[in-house]
């Protein structure tokens, strides 16, 4: 969606559940010199400020990274992420799932990324020059690249659900993608909002067929009146050690 700007809410506490686990996952299969593609539908712009007046006016970063930054030691893959960003963009930057991704990709890999916005793809351009960056339609192009070559490989779908029928919409996407590429590791992450809305895709997640894990974790509202109250991250042919991860950093969201 060209409205959604995704600087009012990097770093919130459901980006820090994301892309933690998304890092452990890409750790874990950097291990293997097996070449592999990663893939996004909506990639964002890669890089976010949050000492920007964005973070600023939803005080989400201040409820998420700033406060969960602590709960991650410096060889922890995400810390890594965290690092990489600061250096690209100084001490308040902040990396969007590509830069997660750019971290712990080496060169035999390949990283595509798929952004509707113009200037977040300009700004991905900037960020990440050597990526393949689509000015497209992200669950367009997922279907069309499935399967990719490198056959090995990761694709996270991570939309925004400002549009309706994206709750629908997606878990077809999802079905269609693993029926082209059965070895892909997918990831899909959705919101947990106080209005239930997210409850019919996860029910069509967990009726799938398949080898999938989820993880959910549950946080306080960065404001008074926020509705989303959650993250969920849907993980098929999720790598070895993944689930663990998850439920760690499960236990220290349920001690917020």
């Amino acid at each position: 969606m060209l409205s959604y700007q995704h600087a009012y809410h990097a770093g919130n506490a459901a980006d820090v559940h994301k892309h933690a686990l998304l890092a452990v996952a890409l750790d874990y299969m950097g291990r293997k010199p097996k070449p592999m593609t990663y893939m996004e539908t909506h990639a964002g712009r890669a890089l976010y400020d949050l000492g920007g007046p964005e973070a600023a006016k939803t005080g989400e970063a201040a409820a998420g990274i700033r406060k969960m930054e602590s709960w991650f030691p410096e060889d922890h893959p995400y810390a890594q992420a965290l690092d990489a960003a600061r250096q690209l963009g100084g001490p308040e930057a902040y990396p969007g799932s590509p830069i997660v991704a750019a971290t712990h990709l080496r060169d035999t890999d390949r990283l595509i990324l798929a952004e509707k916005h113009p200037q977040e793809v300009a700004a991905l351009r900037q960020a990440i020059s050597w990526a393949e960056i689509h000015a497209a339609d992200g669950p367009q192009l997922a279907l069309s690249l499935t399967p990719p070559e490198p056959r090995r490989g990761m694709m996270l779908i991570d939309p925004s659900y400002e549009v309706k029928t994206e709750w629908t919409a997606i878990p077809e996407l999802v079905a269609k993608v693993r029926r082209k590429w059965p070895v892909g590791v997918i990831l899909l992450w959705y919101p947990l909002l106080a209005s239930g809305a997210h409850q019919p895709l996860a029910e069509r997640l967990a009726a799938m067929e398949g080898d999938a894990v989820l993880s959910e974790v549950r946080f306080p509202p960065a404001r008074p009146g926020h509705g989303m109250v959650g993250s969920g991250l849907w993980a098929a042919n999720a790598p070895w050690g993944w689930d663990d991860a998850a439920r760690a950093l499960e236990a220290r969201f349920a001690a917020l």
